[in-house]
C-alpha cells in the first residue's frame, strides 16, 4: 500500500482545483478593490486639494454698498476685495460723465466735511479704487457726485449735489 502523503502521483480531488481557483480569483478582486480605492482616495485628496487652493483665491466680499441715486433706484454697487485691496464699483445703470466731468468717491461719514476717496475712471462698467482695510473701517456712509474732469483738489468738498449716496455695510464672512 502507498502513503498517500508521499505519493506524488496521486490525483489530486478535483474539488480542490475549483476552490484554489475561486481564492485565486478573490485574492485578484480584492487586490483591484484596493488599488481602486487608494486610487479613489488619492483623486478625493488632490479634488480637496484643488478646491481649497481656488476657494483661497476668489475674492472674499467683506464691504458692500448700493449706492441709491434721488429716487432711491440702485445706481452703484460697491464691493471691497480684501486681497486685492480694491474697492470695485460697478454701475448698474447707463448713466455717463459729460466729456469735461468725472464721477468722485466721497467717505460721506461725516456730512459736514466729506473726504474724496478718489475719481472714477470714465466710461468703465466696473471700475477699481485702490483702499486698505484700515481706511474702510471708518467709513459708514458712501456717495458720489458729478465734478470736473480729474475731480476737485484734496481737501475741498464737492462742487456739486451727490448724485448717489449709501450706507457702507461690513459683511461677516
Amino acid at each position: 500500500m502507498t502513503n498517500p502523503s508521499t505519493d506524488s502521483s496521486a490525483a489530486i480531488p478535483s474539488y480542490t482545483t475549483g476552490w484554489r481557483l475561486l481564492a485565486i480569483l478573490l485574492l485578484v478582486v480584492v487586490t483591484v478593490m484596493a488599488a481602486t480605492g487608494v486610487s479613489l482616495f488619492e483623486m478625493f485628496n488632490a479634488q480637496i486639494t484643488h478646491l481649497q487652493a481656488k476657494v483661497k483665491n476668489v475674492p472674499q466680499t467683506k464691504y458692500i454698498a448700493v449706492l441709491l441715486d434721488a429716487k432711491q433706484a440702485p445706481g452703484v454697487l460697491v464691493t471691497f476685495d480684501p486681497q486685492d485691496n480694491f474697492l470695485m464699483l460697478q454701475r448698474l445703470t447707463d448713466i455717463k460723465e459729460g466729456a469735461n466731468d468725472s464721477m468722485q468717491l466721497w467717505d460721506n461719514s461725516n456730512s459736514a466735511k466729506p473726504v474724496s476717496i478718489g475719481v472714477l475712471t470714465p466710461k468703465l462698467r466696473t471700475a477699481q479704487l485702490p483702499i486698505t482695510e484700515k481706511v474702510l473701517a471708518g467709513i459708514t456712509q458712501l456717495a458720489i457726485s458729478v465734478e470736473n474732469r480729474g475731480g476737485v483738489e484734496p481737501g475741498t468738498p464737492p462742487l456739486l449735489p451727490y448724485l448717489y449716496s449709501g450706507a457702507l455695510i461690513q459683511k461677516a464672512l
